[in-house]
């Protein structure tokens, strides 16, 4: 396959202030659209004092006592947010050796009784005791809100790329109001050596885009090329890590790749890695099997150049072409948190896991 990659570019965002080198970076945004799916931003507008003060906080938030960690237990939350134990998670049938807090833009849930069950998704977060962490939610939440915007700006080049006005994307999103994204603090710790090395198994992630902060210096991240092989994407100090979501690639008609990807732990003898993925979400509403978008016959050319990939590891969020972008995000959810759906979604529990509560879940 031509189009075949054995690394993730890298991308100079410095470029898309100068209208005279606008153009190079619009042309390397459109290869790793829909060549390669990830690509490394650097020189981005998220301040790095907060992204340090935010690396600085992370030790100390999984250092927190256990007591008080499980005060935010996500089986708390309707809206999956909150503390999730080492090993909670499966993927593949295999369990996932984490330990993770998800976090949020701050939003007020738009459900009521009788509206769709997926409106309950988004909703506010629980935070820890600021008495034993001062300062960490105001380092979050600001964080969370640079990226935002970096991620705003970063879908109208998105679109300029496929050949498409620079507001041609902007349907898919609700007013500020209405939108939330997600964000996680993520710990893999080192492998102690009964485990296998899976941090999280092969998967794909469901909006649009990802902006994954590594907040330390290990390997880890793998993503899986056109042939199936697993390519290293190793730490760059100073970038984020930027990859493409299922409903992007549904709604560009497999333009843009949402690429499989997986995390290895840390090996024996090594100490705990440490990220931060930021998940831009797009209108829980949005029916992306309902909208068309009209691309350049030359941008659709590079898509018939590029081939198609092999079957990969991964299969989950299938569901866009018959379901709300919530629906499906909301299905993602209940089989990756069933403790969480039985509390808080107990038909949709019924409907994945009639049999009761299951010793190991796989979400993919």
């Amino acid at each position: 396959m031509a189009a075949n990659f054995s690394s993730v570019p890298v991308l100079d965002f410095a470029l898309v202030s100068d209208s005279a080198t606008k153009p190079e970076f619009i042309l390397q945004l459109r290869h790793a659209l829909i060549n390669v799916g990830f690509l490394y931003l650097n020189n981005h507008t998220v301040s790095q004092k907060v992204t340090n003060d935010l690396i600085d906080y992370i030790p100390r938030l999984f250092d927190l006592p256990q007591e008080a960690k499980n005060q935010i237990l996500m089986a708390n939350s309707p809206h999956f947010l909150g503390y999730s134990k080492l090993g909670a998670e499966f993927t593949k049938g295999k369990t996932d050796y984490r330990e993770q807090f998800d976090f949020a833009t701050p939003h007020e849930t738009q459900w009521k009784p009788g509206a769709p069950e997926h409106l309950r998704l988004w909703g506010p977060c629980q935070w820890p005791d600021e008495d034993l962490i001062p300062g960490f939610k105001n380092t979050m939440e600001i964080y969370l809100q640079q990226v935002q915007a970096l991620s705003y700006q970063f879908i109208s080049l998105l679109a300029e790329a496929f050949g498409l006005p620079s507001d041609a994307l902007n349907k898919f999103y609700d007013i500020d109001e209405l939108m939330q994204h997600r964000g996680k603090v993520v710990k893999y710790p080192a492998n102690d050596g009964s485990l296998t090395n899976q941090g999280v198994g092969p998967h794909y992630d469901a909006g649009f885009l990802t902006f994954l902060l590594t907040a330390s210096p290990h390997r880890g991240l793998q993503v899986q090329n056109l042939s199936g092989q697993w390519i290293d994407v190793p730490p760059i100090p100073g970038t984020f890590v930027v990859n493409i979501g299922k409903a992007l690639e549904f709604v560009t008609r497999g333009l843009a790749r949402a690429t499989s990807h997986r995390v290895l732990s840390p090996p024996v003898g090594s100490t705990s890695r440490y990220s931060v993925p930021f998940f831009q979400n797009i209108s829980l509403n949005a029916r992306l099997a309902d909208e068309v978008l009209d691309f350049p016959s030359e941008i659709l050319q590079l898509k018939q150049l590029r081939g198609d990939p092999v079957q990969t590891d991964s299969v989950n969020f299938a569901e866009f072409d018959r379901e709300p972008s919530g629906k499906v995000n909301l299905i993602g959810r209940v089989k990756s948190h069933p403790d969480v759906a039985q509390r808080h979604y107990p038909d949709l529990f019924k409907q994945y896991f009639p049999n009761g509560l299951p010793k190991q879940v796989s979400a993919y």
